[in-house]
């Protein structure tokens, strides 16, 4: 991975966890709502998995584990094994991940306002989801060549 994180960013992702256990379906349910803005990414989704709510509060767990843990990855080796998994099933790409932050950092901001979800907020998060991005990258293009 060509990043790591600041002490100063892993205390702030960590500070969000009681808003994200809150309001963490809000903030995925407001990103799919911008992410699918793009057809062609949503044609990648079921459907009926966003219309249910279990997408949603699949990803809001996910987010709220990443940040419970964004210290002490090896705790999520299960959890990213899966979305890789998931994400190879469903042709999930680099060029993907922007289209999520572009997404995600806003609705968080939506939901949340701008005294919780602060530019420093913000900026934590996108720090932390590119490091998750380039780990998912990483992991995906080695499933995607033994697949090959």
């Amino acid at each position: 991975m060509s990043i790591s994180l600041s002490a100063q960013t892993i205390a702030i992702v960590k500070s969000t966890g009681p808003a994200l256990r809150k309001h963490g379906v809000a903030i995925t349910t407001a990103m799919y709502a911008r992410l699918f803005q793009d057809e062609s990414v949503k044609a990648m989704f079921d459907q009926a998995a966003q219309d249910s709510g279990e997408q949603p509060r699949r990803l809001a767990a996910a987010i709220l584990g990443f940040a419970e843990n964004i210290d002490k990855l090896e705790a999520l080796g299960g959890a990213v094994a899966r979305m890789v998994a998931r994400h190879v099933d469903t042709g999930v790409k680099p060029e993907h991940y922007p289209k999520v932050a572009a997404a995600l950092l806003p609705a968080i901001r939506d939901v949340l306002g701008e005294e919780i979800a602060t530019d420093e907020v913000l900026a934590a998060w996108g720090e932390a989801y590119q490091l998750l991005a380039e780990l998912l990258i990483a992991k995906e293009a080695e499933a995607y060549a033994e697949a090959a």
